[in-house]
């Protein structure tokens, strides 16, 4: 959040936040400049912490910046609270995203004498600022933004120029809103849908400069850029949702770029993973020869899938267990072994216990979660963040998503350390993660299809979801999606299992989903689809868009790009999201809050 204008920005800023609070709470700060010095005010925790800390003294000033935060580096603390500051207090910096190469950055600065005051890699490009500086903010920005990589958007000012900001839009989101000889700046509408309706949308690769005069945007190149602004004409429960009518349809449209996110700054040239928060000790991924996924609901599926990559390119065995059965079992876990325990939250009570469990009997404990500071992370000897961003919706999406990424680039790290993978056959995989945004982005294209399906499911009573080996872990957590909104009873199977009794249930008309990606047990998965189909069932099959075959079995083919099949779950997975929801919208169900379910389940 940014403003320059006449008015009192604290009071300005602290209600933007308020409005943005949706897209991080962990800790939240201001810098507000009254003309001679910038003064910061910040706490870790909810908003509310901030607020008090305001009523107590809020400082004077008509231009200033503010951030709530969703941690990616560091901890939720005071000092990793933004704003950040180089050591002088001349430079302030808000930013979302990740600095990628904020490491060796930071060690670079270091032997220069540079000193830090926060595990961020925010408080990197202040630093950067504070070094390019020469009395021109702009140019110092776009010198600092040329030495960082990443995917963030960047707002920043100086004690050296009272009423100006600077912002650069590199992938994360950033707009202005334009008032009466005020202007402000955000990372999302809501936070000034209600001060200004004039809207302008920062493109990617561009830079804004805000003064008492007006806005001026050019790319980092130094070209000018001309743009009018957007009239907006959401109500603001609307804007909070991105002018989508629910947050869970939000958050699907969301997935390109969280599987962006998540691979932000993992890949270090064409082969290698290099995974912050896992350090297994020398010796240790070459002699696991067991491994434990433990986890419930959604991060249960993606536990499933992992267990398919893990089996077939580590060689490793692998059980995943239900979190609330494995700890009340007495289970043959041996020191030595590695425990991967997934929570969206790191708050889930079971699988805190089973966590706990495992370590208790000498397994080393992996976190995959997307919460820094939580339990889950706290309590794990190795943390591997999925970097989704909060969300909202009790129906989980672009976190299942992002789990699944961190399997796949532990998968690599872990098998390039086994001698599993050569550096082509790495190359390879990377290759295809980093081609997945881009293919997910041309499911979503075609939405619309997918939203004529909903039809097939008027006055169904059940639905059934076959699929094998990877597309069996698939069809599981399209299955959750659909009885957790749509209401509608739903079970999901292994295509083979069909015919051992599941097959007594399918009657004319009943919905049968069948992912079909596999090309190893293609055929066989196919005589289960014409098994239903023979019965009368409604087929629908989630294939590639290169398959000749699909709809000579199924009434309808929903198409996903081509893809090497193993990673194939990120991409078939949502359209089984979209099909959900859109049959929820269709029955008039409450969508983000499905009856009797909540978000985190915190308790036993």
């Amino acid at each position: 959040m940014g403003y320059v204008g006449p008015a009192e920005a604290a009071p300005i800023l602290v209600d933007g936040l308020q409005r943005l609070e949706y897209r991080g709470y962990d800790s939240a700060g201001i810098a507000v400049h009254d003309g001679t010095v910038v003064a910061i005010r910040k706490a870790e925790g909810k908003l509310g912490r901030l607020v008090a800390m305001l009523d107590e003294h809020t400082p004077a000033g008509s231009t200033g910046i503010g951030h709530t935060r969703w941690a990616t580096h560091g901890p939720p603390t005071d000092f990793n609270a933004h704003p950040h500051t180089d050591p002088a207090g001349d430079i302030a910096v808000v930013h979302n995203g990740i600095i990628e190469n904020f490491l060796p950055l930071k060690e670079r600065l270091g032997e220069s004498g540079a000193s830090f005051a926060s595990d961020t890699d925010t408080e990197v490009l202040a630093h950067l600022i504070a070094e390019e500086y020469d009395g021109d903010l702009k140019e110092a920005v776009r010198r600092a933004v040329g030495r960082a990589q990443g995917a963030y958007a960047l707002v920043a000012m100086s004690r050296k120029e009272p009423g100006r900001i600077v912002a650069v839009r590199m992938i994360s989101p950033l707009i202005v809103g334009l008032g009466d000889g005020e202007t402000f700046l955000a990372s999302d509408i809501p936070a000034i849908l209600h001060r200004t309706r004039s809207i302008l949308v920062i493109e990617n690769g561009e830079m804004v400069d805000v003064t008492p005069d007006g806005v001026t945007i050019e790319t980092l190149d130094g070209a000018a850029v001309e743009r009018e602004p957007l009239e907006i004409s959401w109500n603001a429960e609307q804007a909070e949702k991105g002018g989508y009518p629910h947050f869970m349809i939000k958050e699907i449209f969301e997935q390109p770029d969280v599987i962006t996110e998540t691979l932000s700054g993992r890949i270090s040239g064409t082969s290698e993973v290099v995974l912050d928060g896992v350090a297994f000790p020398d010796g240790f991924v070459e002699g696991l020869d067991k491994i434990w996924i433990t986890a419930c609901g959604t991060a249960y599926h993606a536990g499933l899938v992992g267990k398919e990559i893990f089996e077939r390119k580590l060689r490793i065995p692998v059980d995943v267990v239900y979190a609330h059965e494995l700890r009340y079992r007495d289970p043959i876990i041996r020191p030595g072994s590695l425990t991967i325990a997934i929570s969206q939250s790191g708050e889930t009570a079971d699988t805190l216990a089973a966590a706990e469990l495992a370590r208790s009997r000498g397994s080393r404990l992996l976190a995959i979660t997307n919460v820094v500071g939580s339990t889950l992370s706290r309590i794990s000897d190795d943390v591997l963040y999925t970097r989704a961003g909060p969300e909202i919706a009790v129906a989980s999406t672009k976190a299942y998503l992002a789990m699944l990424i961190g399997e796949y680039l532990l998968t690599v790290a872990m098998g390039r350390a086994r001698g599993r993978y050569t550096p082509a056959e790495s190359a390879d995989m990377i290759t295809g993660l980093r081609h997945l945004p881009q293919a997910a982005e041309e499911i979503l294209e075609g939405a619309a299809d997918i939203a004529e399906l909903a039809e097939a499911f008027d006055g169904a009573e059940d639905v059934y979801f076959l699929g094998r080996g990877v597309d069996y872990a698939v069809a599981m957590e399209g299955s959750l999606k659909m009885k957790e909104i749509s209401y509608i009873h739903s079970e999901a199977m292994p295509a083979g299992e069909l015919k051992h009794g599941t097959l007594a249930l399918v009657t004319r008309g009943t919905p049968v989903v069948t992912v079909l990606t596999q090309g190893d047990v293609y055929d066989k998965t196919v005589s289960a689809l014409q098994e239903v189909k023979a019965r009368g069932a409604h087929t629908i099959a989630v294939a590639y868009a290169d398959d000749a075959d699909a709809h000579k079995h199924a009434d309808r083919v929903i198409r996903i790009p081509r893809v090497p099949d193993l990673l194939s779950p990120v991409l078939s997975a949502i359209p089984l999201q979209l099909l959900a929801y859109h049959v929820a919208d269709a029955r008039g169900h409450d969508i983000d809050q499905p009856r009797n379910l909540a978000k985190s389940v915190t308790v036993e």
